[in-house]
């Protein structure tokens, strides 16, 4: 759909000739399509300007034609000055010597911006020789002094490696150093910390203002995040379907957004509404209540509620949440009750822990040394209730998950589920509680089989747990999308179709169809924009609500912790450093490691009146 032209709002930001890097009127087009639509916006030297908005706004396709990088079949328009000059205007020839040495890029993902065969010092020589430096010893000297620069603690060990020996943060500070080595007058950084740990994260911005103070160099941040930059950036351009929306000084910004989408962006940032899912959440009933409810999984409204219904009352110890959902009695494994994994004590169903850990450790042999993953980790999750386990990469956050799934063994420690163990089960037995903890995968862009539609990605465990005949599973999978707020017309559709949001649901309801107790949340939002992240932590609020779901859930997004999570343990080098309730551990840490992850979550300089 080609977007209209239309005067920029009030507040944006006016292009002046004066300024480093000056947009006007740019428009970019792929074929008769429009994708970004009259942007102007103007850099001063030595300052940062953000372009925010969701996936799809024309942000990094802004960032491309500015470095004149856009793909083949595209075309823009409109003035871009750089130093006073056109750089839309110039032939290739005058624009390539600016590339690099004027103009510096840096990518949004290191893994795929660097060559895998070559080491990191023989691709550091390319952008060495864009300073014009002849002598081989002195530019060598100038990369690793740059290295050194941008906070590589060893910068010889990373000149001689290959990427895949340095760890996501490393690999992107070598692109921050490559990118800065030529001193180039302005910076482009495409979501530098997007796939990052939070404490990486703050490293690597505090770097990139630290090089914009000291070199003078001009930042154009392209992000999703507002909360990072209403931090880090002087002013801001709101992008939505290639337009702009807002724009203006960060603080003025914030303060008082002139555009709705401005305000809805702003009301999505986890960092700056902790407490909106409280109502919700404080809603639930982590035990069952004293009269057995059925749940449908069908539409209230179109956003997916749940409906209970009143039915014959049973001792609650004789039920499992699990066992009082909708009942088809068409379908055979449905008739009966659905026996969770193993039995609740008769005694005190809601005393047992729904999941618990107990001293487990784990150890993996690595290039012939023994590492330890885990170090006698222990942790309990209510009935009902989410857990979170936060902690830098290498943590032990993804050792645990999989202990708990039964993908691996562990070397010591006992993990059980409503009180029986997981392991020294037989494969029947361990199957039959993969039925009951589902996992949603992290990035919804690679955990769906591309070739398949939406009806058989969340009919698959249906199959392979042979419930039910045919009609039977379609009707679960209908309840199984509904639940998850997503329309049937979707079922025809290949993951290609869908946009990220759709489909992380589709990922959920694929886990949902089961009816399972515990579903484990793996970075679940972390491929996704702030506005699709709230609707899909509502969705799992809400279903948390209505089936009395237990959650466990592994983020390196803290602010997003505090609003979902109900108790956390902090794990650090495969040792759980503190654990307790979000509130206490986020307003009172105990621990020096618990203090610095808790700091490196953005903290926007705006009014307490815009942060209530």
């Amino acid at each position: 759909m080609t977007v209209t032209a239309t005067a920029p709002a009030a507040g944006v930001v006016a292009p002046a000739s004066s300024a480093l890097l000056c947009v006007e009127g740019l428009s970019v087009a792929y074929g008769r399509t429009e994708v970004v639509s009259d942007v102007s916006f103007s850099l001063e030297r030595g300052e940062s300007l953000a372009l925010i908005g969701e996936s799809g706004s024309g942000k990094s396709t802004i960032a491309r034609s500015v470095l004149r990088l856009l793909p083949d079949g595209g075309a823009a328009r409109g003035r871009v000055e750089f130093e006073g000059r056109d750089v839309l205007a110039l032939p290739e020839r005058q624009f390539r010597p600016l590339r690099g040495r004027a103009l510096g890029f840096v990518p949004q993902d290191p893994g795929s911006s660097l060559n895998a065969v070559r080491t990191i010092g023989a691709q550091a020589q390319e952008a060495a020789a864009l300073t014009g430096e002849r002598d081989a010893g002195v530019r060598q000297q100038l990369i690793l002094d740059t290295f050194a620069q941008v906070g590589l603690d060893d910068p010889r060990r990373a000149y001689d490696s290959y990427p895949h020996q340095l760890s996501g943060g490393m690999l992107q500070r070598v692109l921050i150093g490559l990118a800065v080595l030529p001193r180039p007058a302005l910076l482009v950084a495409d979501e530098p910390t997007s796939a990052l740990d939070v404490t990486i994260q703050k490293r690597i911005l505090d770097l990139l203002s630290e090089l914009r103070a000291d070199l003078g160099i001009g930042l154009l941040l392209i992000t999703h995040d507002l909360a990072i930059a209403a931090e880090r950036a002087d002013s801001l351009v709101v992008l939505r379907d290639g337009a702009v929306q807002e724009a203006g000084p960060t603080a003025t910004v914030f303060a008082a957004p002139s555009s709705a989408y401005a305000r809805e962006l702003q009301a999505d940032v986890p960092a700056l509404n902790p407490d909106r899912y409280r109502a919700l959440r404080e809603g639930r009933s982590p035990s069952a209540p004293a009269v057995a409810r059925s749940v449908d999984l069908a539409v209230a409204g179109g956003a997916g509620l749940a409906v209970a219904r009143d039915v014959d009352s049973v001792a609650v110890r004789d039920l499992d949440p699990v066992a009082v959902r909708s009942v088809d009695p068409a379908d055979p494994a449905a008739t009966a009750p659905v026996s969770p994994p193993v039995a609740a004590s008769e005694d005190a169903p809601d005393a047992t822990p729904k999941i618990e850990l107990r001293g487990v450790t784990k150890s993996f042999t690595v290039e012939g040394r023994r590492l330890t993953a885990l170090d006698g980790v222990s942790f309990a999750i209510e009935r009902g209730t989410t857990h979170a386990l936060v902690g830098e990469s290498g943590s032990g956050k993804t050792t645990a998950v999989r202990l708990l799934l039964g993908l691996d063994q562990a070397d010591d420690g006992e993990i059980l589920v409503a009180g029986e163990p997981v392991h020294g089960r037989s494969a029947a037995g361990l199957r039959a509680v993969r039925r009951h903890l589902q996992l949603v995968y992290q990035n919804p862009f690679t955990s769906l089989d591309p070739t398949w539609r939406v009806e058989q990605l969340v009919r698959e465990p249906l199959d392979r747990f042979r419930i039910g005949g045919r009609a039977v599973r379609a009707g679960r999978v209908r309840e199984a999308l509904a639940a998850v707020g997503l329309a049937e017309h979707l079922l025809s559709r290949r993951p290609a179709a869908l946009s990220g949001g759709q489909r992380q649901r589709v990922a959920i309801a694929r886990a949902l169809v089961l009816r399972p107790d515990v579903l484990v949340l793996d970075e679940p939002t972390s491929a996704l924009d702030v506005t699709v992240q709230a609707d899909i932590v509502e969705v799992l609020v809400r279903l948390q609500a209505e089936l009395g779901l237990t959650y466990v859930f592994v983020s390196h997004d803290l602010a997003l912790v505090r609003q979902l999570a109900d108790t956390v343990s902090v794990l650090h080098r495969g040792r759980v450093v503190e654990a307790g309730p979000v509130e206490r551990i986020f307003a009172d840490p105990e621990r020096d490691y618990t203090r610095r992850l808790l700091e490196s979550i953005p903290r926007p300089g705006v009014p307490d009146a815009v942060a209530s």
